[in-house]
């Protein structure tokens, strides 16, 4: 059971244990409106296998929390397929709104200063519901939480590098399949002859320049209208599809013939349908990592260049 510390306490923990002293700040900022939930803090927070079957064999279900950022939960997915894979019960998502952003003032993200609000959630459910280890997902109105996805947000894991993909696993004890899809849609094949393009405000590699694409055919575009408006200035022929939910996104991306991004959002579900795909990665911030079949990132023009030429004749 979680135990505020008082101040002598406190200080005591911070400069002779930095590592648990950043546990008790997480957790302290969770107890007022967590401290009904089973599970969640201290001793008790399920990150082994062991752990996460009692609960299942005393309630018959998971209920896992998640807050966003959008790519963040679909990154979250092959942990939750993992789960569902080792203990064979379909997971419970539930979507927390309206949690304040850290992103830095100076990187625009589209939601502006919160990582979840209500339409992307609605945009979200419908690809996130869609998959086999998903028993139900919804919006998190204080129901009893099992493990909190948020963890990973507690200052112990570097969040600047590594692989996002892995965040829910190092809380968890699940150790997810990148290399495989974890996500699956039907494809749509109108897009088969299409390069899709996305790239976010975000995560730019300011040596990388888009113009040389507008040679090519059939280019789509998925994201913002803030984000195609920008591309549009390198690649003046491409068309934007403003999709209707990330469910319909995630089947255009299937069914393309390539897919380039940077570190965003369609990135993600192109990493999950492991599609052919390429990964703009910046400087500053490399996080995200290409595993398994048809992936290709990129840090140098000609290398961007001929990654385009190869996948667009055909390659892989």
């Amino acid at each position: 059971m979680f135990k505020k510390r008082n101040i002598i306490s406190k200080l005591w923990l911070k400069y002779t244990d930095r590592a648990a002293y950043v546990t008790y700040k997480w957790d302290l900022a969770n107890y007022g409106e967590s401290e009904q939930i089973n599970f969640l803090i201290g001793s008790e927070k399920l990150n082994t296998t062991a752990k996460i079957n009692a609960v299942i064999n005393s309630t018959g279900k998971l209920n896992l929390l998640h807050s966003g950022n959008a790519g963040d939960i679909i990154y979250a997915l092959p942990t939750i397929k993992k789960i569902y894979e080792t203990t064979g019960v379909h997971i419970n998502l539930l979507l927390k709104l309206n949690q304040p952003s850290k992103i830095q003032a100076f990187r625009a993200h589209p939601l502006g200063n919160v990582m979840l609000n209500q339409k992307m959630a609605d945009m979200l459910f419908p690809l996130i519901q869609s998959q086999e280890y998903i028993r139900t997902t919804a919006v998190y109105t204080n129901q009893v939480i099992d493990i909190d996805l948020d963890y990973f947000r507690a200052g112990f894991i570097p969040m600047n590098t590594g692989n996002i993909a892995r965040w829910c696993s190092y809380i968890t004890g699940f150790s997810p399949d990148l290399w495989k899809k974890w996500l699956i849609v039907t494809p749509d094949t109108d897009f088969s002859d299409t390069i899709i393009v996305a790239r976010s405000g975000r995560y730019h590699n300011e040596t990388i320049n888009y113009s040389f694409i507008n040679k090519y055919n059939n280019l789509k575009f998925i994201g913002v209208k803030s984000e195609y408006d920008d591309i549009k200035k390198f690649i003046p022929k491409i068309e934007w599809i403003e999709v209707e939910d990330f469910l319909q996104m995630a089947r255009m991306i299937a069914g393309c013939k390539f897919f380039i991004g940077n570190q965003s959002f369609p990135y993600s579900i192109a990493e999950a349908l492991k599609v052919p795909r390429i990964l703009e990665v910046a400087f500053d911030v490399i996080n995200v990592v290409p595993e398994g079949e048809n992936g290709h990132d990129f840090f140098l023009q000609d290398h961007f260049e001929s990654l385009v030429e190869s996948l667009n004749a055909g390659g892989k």
